[in-house]
C-alpha cells in the first residue's frame, strides 16, 4: 500500500514534467481542468478525508485550500465555480507542488503509525482517485492543446497505440443467465457492486474495435446528414455544435489530419476510431446495421478479446446494481449521485494509469462528450 501510494504521487508529477509553465493553468472549457487543479485536487483529497480524520492533531496546510480544491463534495463545504478553476494564478505551481510534498510526507508518516483497515481503505480510495485525474490530465492536456492552432505537442514520444493488426471476427454466445459484478479480491468501485445474475439473449460481438476507415465511409456517405440515424438529443447536438467528424480531426488542405498527445498527424486510415460520443457511436452502429453492446454482453465476452486501448462506449444507462449501497459520508458522493443520464463505458484506455483496470470497472459520461479515449465495438 505505502509503495503504490508513493508510485502513484510521483507518476501524476511525472505526466508533467513535459509542461511549460503556462500549460499547468490551462481551461479553455468549463468540463476540462487545469493541470495544476488535478494536482492540488487530489492532494486535497488525501488531506480532507484521511488525515485530517485520522493523523492525530494534523492541521490543514492552508485553511482556503478546500474552497478552492474541493470538486462536487456538497458535504465538504463550498467550492470555486468549475469554470474558474484556470483563473486560479495562485497559489504558484511551484506551491501546489510543495502542498503535495507536504501531504504525501504526511500520509507515509500516517501509514507507518496507523495500518489500520479504515485508513488503508480510504488511502486505497484515494490512490485510484488519483489515477482517474491522471487520465484525466492526459486527456484535458490534450483538449487544450487541440484549441491552439499551434497544436503544440504534448509528448513527442507517447504512443496512443492506434492498430490493431488482424482481422475482424464475429464471437457468439449462447442465451443464458451470466454473473456480472466485480468478484474477489482487490480494489473495486462501490458501483461495481452488488454482483448479480442477468439473463443475455443470443447475441454475436466483434473482436475488433471500429477503425478510422470504417468511419470515415459513414461520414462520406453523408450521414451527419441524415436524421434517421440519429436519436433527437444528438441530431440537435450535431446541428447546434455543427459536429461533422470525431473530436480532433482536421480537413487540411482536403486531407484529413488527427490531432494527437505526439502532435498533428496525417490520419491513419486503419487506425482505432477515438474521441467520438455515444451519440456518433450510435448513430454508427445503426447505419452499419448493428447496435452497441450492452455493459453486461461487454463483462460476459471481454475474456475472448483483447481490451484497453479504448473506452468503449455500450448501450447501458449508468444504474445501479441489485443492492448497491453508497458509501456513507461525503465519501458516499464519489459515484452514486451521477446514476442519471449518463452511459457506462467498459475497457480502457491508453492513458489509464497502471494497475487500475478490471473487467468490471464501470466508466461513465455524459452522451455528447468526447475528450475522452472513446472508441466503438459492434454488437449484433
Amino acid at each position: 500500500m505505502l509503495q503504490e501510494f508513493i508510485n502513484t504521487r510521483q507518476y501524476s508529477e511525472q505526466i508533467c514534467q513535459v509542461l511549460d509553465l503556462e500549460d499547468y493553468l490551462l481551461q479553455p472549457e468549463e468540463h476540462v481542468s487545469p493541470a495544476k487543479w488535478h494536482l492540488a485536487h487530489t492532494t486535497w483529497f488525501f488531506e480532507v478525508f484521511i488525515l485530517e480524520k485520522y493523523a492525530k492533531d494534523y492541521q490543514l496546510y492552508h485553511p482556503k485550500y478546500p474552497f478552492l480544491f474541493n470538486s462536487y463534495y456538497e458535504l465538504k463545504g463550498e467550492r470555486i465555480q468549475r469554470n474558474h478553476r484556470g483563473n486560479l494564478s495562485r497559489p504558484s505551481v511551484s506551491e501546489i507542488y510543495k502542498y503535495r510534498k507536504h501531504v504525501t510526507e504526511s500520509i507515509v508518516d500516517l501509514l507507518k503509525n496507523n495500518d489500520s483497515p479504515e485508513v488503508e481503505k480510504r488511502i486505497e480510495i484515494g490512490i485510484h482517485h488519483e489515477k482517474q485525474h491522471q487520465e484525466l490530465i492526459h486527456s484535458d492536456l490534450k483538449f487544450s492543446f487541440n484549441e491552439n492552432p499551434l497544436f503544440p505537442v504534448f509528448d513527442s514520444n507517447f504512443n496512443e497505440d492506434d492498430q490493431e493488426d488482424f482481422i475482424g471476427e464475429w464471437i457468439n454466445f449462447e442465451e443464458g443467465i451470466y454473473d456480472i459484478g466485480f468478484a474477489g479480491d482487490g480494489f473495486c468501485y462501490d458501483n461495481e457492486l452488488g454482483r448479480h445474475k442477468v439473463f443475455l439473449q443470443d447475441f454475436k460481438i466483434l473482436n475488433k474495435l471500429v477503425t478510422n476507415i470504417e468511419f470515415l465511409e459513414f461520414m462520406q456517405d453523408g450521414a451527419y446528414k441524415n436524421p434517421l440515424l440519429w436519436h433527437a438529443e444528438a441530431w440537435d447536438w450535431i446541428n447546434e455544435k455543427g459536429i461533422n467528424s470525431p473530436k480532433y480531426w482536421h480537413q487540411i488542405d482536403g486531407e484529413w489530419h488527427e490531432f494527437k498527445l505526439n502532435g498533428l498527424q496525417k490520419l491513419d486510415k486503419e487506425g482505432i476510431l477515438s474521441h467520438i460520443s455515444f451519440y456518433e457511436a450510435a448513430a454508427f452502429a445503426q447505419w452499419k446495421n448493428l447496435r452497441l453492446p450492452t455493459e453486461f454482453e461487454w463483462e460476459v465476452a471481454q475474456e475472448k478479446f483483447n481490451w484497453g486501448k479504448r473506452w468503449e462506449w455500450t448501450e447501458s444507462a449508468y444504474l445501479p446494481y441489485p443492492n448497491y449501497q453508497k458509501a456513507s459520508g461525503a465519501l458516499g458522493e464519489y459515484n452514486g449521485k451521477f446514476m442519471v443520464n449518463q452511459k457506462v463505458l467498459r475497457g480502457c484506455a491508453v492513458t489509464t494509469s497502471p494497475n487500475h483496470s478490471r473487467p468490471s470497472y464501470r466508466n461513465f459520461f455524459h452522451p455528447h462528450l468526447r475528450w475522452q479515449f472513446c472508441g466503438v465495438r459492434l454488437a449484433k
